[in-house]
């Protein structure tokens, strides 16, 4: 069924508030009720073929959405947004399917993910963000590290979604910090989901799923620091050298990580699912905080 006439049926209809004419910020939070605290939580995505298989993972990713109180909205921070120089929201009512890669089946390129956004969110997102500059998008939409993901967990596409990119050019600890900021938006009933890997070098796929032994290590590195609650260490990553190198020969797969540990705190319980590995280095592991899921 097209965009359209999932309009005109009303199938997917959502209160959309225009960018322009908005009041202050926390009088528009006040028009939204809150529905208790969400977690906030990074998934591991790995292939897309993720989104059209039943596997281990993908079913997973069904029995945590049957699990969670239903969101008002979903913000996802995404490995396949970079944005250079600034960071961007996805502000349109009705944002499009991305299919940001080549070489697997049509029924992959076929498959499309009709949410509706969110410009209302993502409008109290920007200006949560005000002091770093935050801008609001109208030409991205859902890419696959978003989606493969939501169509398992939320198949129906019936909750608003937005995305938020990643300023490549930034260092560490300034994605760490600005998610900070972003606190309350779990409080309003948005979901935060951060959708990379753990390890993600491609360079070294294998056709077995048995991991390389710098694989687990990196893997096992940083969920020790996750289950410290020493987020620092995991921001400072590179500081593991070679090790780091290997898992990651760019950090775009990482970052993710890094947008959710600056919104967890000391009151969200911590739990991982998906704890496997993909064509040897590629770690799926998981992480929730909060929800008590």
């Amino acid at each position: 069924m097209k965009r359209r006439e999932l309009i005109k049926s009303g199938a997917l209809l959502m209160g959309a508030v225009s960018l322009g004419g908005i009041k202050t910020l926390y009088a528009e939070m006040s028009e939204i009720k809150a529905s208790g605290r969400m977690p906030a939580i990074f998934v591991g995505h790995g292939s897309p073929m993720n989104a059209i298989e039943n596997n281990p993972y993908s079913m997973e990713w069904g029995k945590l959405g049957l699990s969670l109180p239903k969101p008002k909205a979903i913000l996802s921070i995404s490995a396949h947004w970079l944005s250079y120089g600034n960071t961007k929201v996805t502000a349109m009512e009705w944002p499009k399917t991305i299919h940001d890669f080549g070489g697997f089946p049509q029924a992959l390129f076929d498959m499309q993910y009709p949410a509706p956004g969110s410009p209302e969110f993502a409008t109290q997102t920007i200006e949560l963000l005000k002091n770093s500059h935050v801008l609001a998008d109208q030409s991205w939409g859902l890419d696959h590290g978003t989606w493969s993901v939501l169509a398992k967990m939320y198949p129906k596409a019936d909750i608003p979604v937005y995305q938020m990119s990643i300023d490549y050019n930034k260092p560490i600890e300034y994605h760490f910090n600005l998610m900070q900021d972003l606190r309350l938006l779990r409080s309003k009933g948005v979901l935060v989901l951060g959708s990379g890997n753990i390890v993600h070098n491609l360079s070294q796929l294998k056709m077995t799923s048995t991991p390389f032994d710098w694989s687990l290590e990196f893997d096992s590195l940083i969920k020790s620091h996750i289950d410290k609650r020493d987020f620092i260490s995991v921001v400072n990553f590179q500081n593991s050298g070679s090790l780091a190198k290997m898992a990651h020969p760019t950090f775009d797969h990482f970052l993710p990580l890094i947008y959710i540990l600056g919104l967890a705190d000391e009151k969200d319980s911590l739990s991982y699912f998906n704890e496997g590995f993909d064509l040897g280095s590629i770690s799926m592991r998981s992480v929730i905080f909060g929800g008590d899921v």
